[in-house]
């Protein structure tokens, strides 16, 4: 892409037509081993504004650890499953830079922006080799056997060989996440503070019981929520409840608060195997609307789909932040959690005004 700095939060870009994308694409339909998923032709030929830039995010696909990316960038778009057996998941899909034209304040002028099939532009514009039927055909990975299960490959099981190492000490990451514009300076200073907070507390020395109490009476002094990593009160091993809703899309639900959900959950932060995590908690209280009732989703790990015993909910604009995840700190993914029903309560429509909001604490 012929820019001379790299794209930013809020900068206008073009999605290229699906023609110049293919000349992009080696015959796996990869650029640097991150796929072009069919459910991204939609999308050629629309404008966004960058949402974030994509410099690093969370590897679940091996034991959770930072990666970093090159070229890339977060348009806010999602995945919505159809070329992968309908996973429900909503990734946020990862757009090379060679895929878009940077336009400026979203009106007709390119920046810079020569066609694809200018072979000046990038050496690595491959001029024809894929097609639209392999990029179809990327989306199943081999299976080894008759009777083997259905396996799908894309931008989330793939993520580990797109990118590169990260480690939560290299500075440039964190220095990154502020100049890109994905991250404010205050969320970036109190990100900061909680993680030495945190690792304050994980020393082992006794303090960890004063100190999470001490989280608890300070930062909802100025409308932050409860220290986010205290355990729930089931012994792990005991059964714990399950409440059935059958909430579906568009209703309004009111997330309890964190104490009543901790009190279904176990030792463990988990009810029924699902994890209440701690990047949920400032959620906890906020009024919110169902974005979807979630059946199945793919395993990462295997590709194979693993449809869920209990449907679980996600929510709009419900998304993890990474403000609690130590060495992930402020990755961009921005994935959806997953909630019980037993952790949500339904608002009757009349009550949606402006009475019901985000709790402060998820504000900034």
């Amino acid at each position: 892409m012929n820019t001379n700095r790299k794209l930013r939060v809020g900068d206008w870009v073009e999605v290229r037509s699906r023609e110049e994308i293919l000349r992009t694409l080696d015959k796996k339909g990869q650029i640097d081993g991150m796929p072009f998923m069919p459910e991204m032709f939609a999308f050629c030929g629309k404008r966004f504004q960058v949402y974030m830039r994509a410099h690093k995010g969370c590897d679940t696909v091996f034991p959770v650890r930072s990666r970093r990316f090159t070229n890339s960038v977060h348009l806010g778009t999602r995945c919505d499953g159809s070329a992968h057996g309908g996973c429900q998941a909503g990734c946020m899909i990862y757009w090379k830079t060679d895929w878009l034209k940077q336009v400026e304040d979203g009106s007709t002028r390119l920046i810079n922006a020569s066609s694809a099939s200018d072979s000046s532009e990038r050496s690595a514009y491959i001029g024809g080799v894929c097609t639209e039927d392999d990029v179809s055909r990327a989306t199943l990975s081999p299976t080894v056997g008759e009777n083997s299960a259905r396996r799908y490959s894309c931008q989330a099981t793939q993520l580990p060989y797109a990118s590169k190492d990260l480690s939560p000490w290299d500075i440039r990451q964190y220095l990154e996440d502020i100049t890109s514009g994905n991250v404010g300076l205050a969320r970036w200073i109190r990100g900061f503070i909680y993680i030495s907070y945190q690792n304050l507390i994980n020393l082992g020395i006794g303090l960890g019981q004063p100190l999470r109490l001490l989280f608890d009476f300070v930062n909802p002094l100025w409308g932050g929520p409860k220290y986010p990593r205290w355990p729930g009160t089931i012994p792990a091993g005991e059964q714990t409840p399950i409440a059935t809703l059958n909430l579906q899309e568009g209703e309004l639900v009111r997330v309890k608060s964190h104490d009543e959900i901790l009190a279904t959950c176990s030792t463990e932060y988990k009810n029924r195997g699902l994890y209440f995590d701690g990047e949920m908690v400032p959620y906890c209280g906020g009024t919110y609307r169902v974005h979807k009732r979630v059946t199945q989703i793919l395993d990462e790990k295997t590709g194979e789909m693993m449809p869920m015993k209990t449907p679980c909910i996600i929510l709009e604009d419900v998304v993890c932040k990474a403000r609690y995840s130590n060495c992930r700190m402020f990755c961009p993914r921005e994935i959806y959690p997953y909630w019980r029903e037993i952790w949500l309560e339904r608002i009757p429509e009349r009550l949606a005004d402006s009475r019901w909001e985000a709790p402060a604490g998820n504000r900034a």
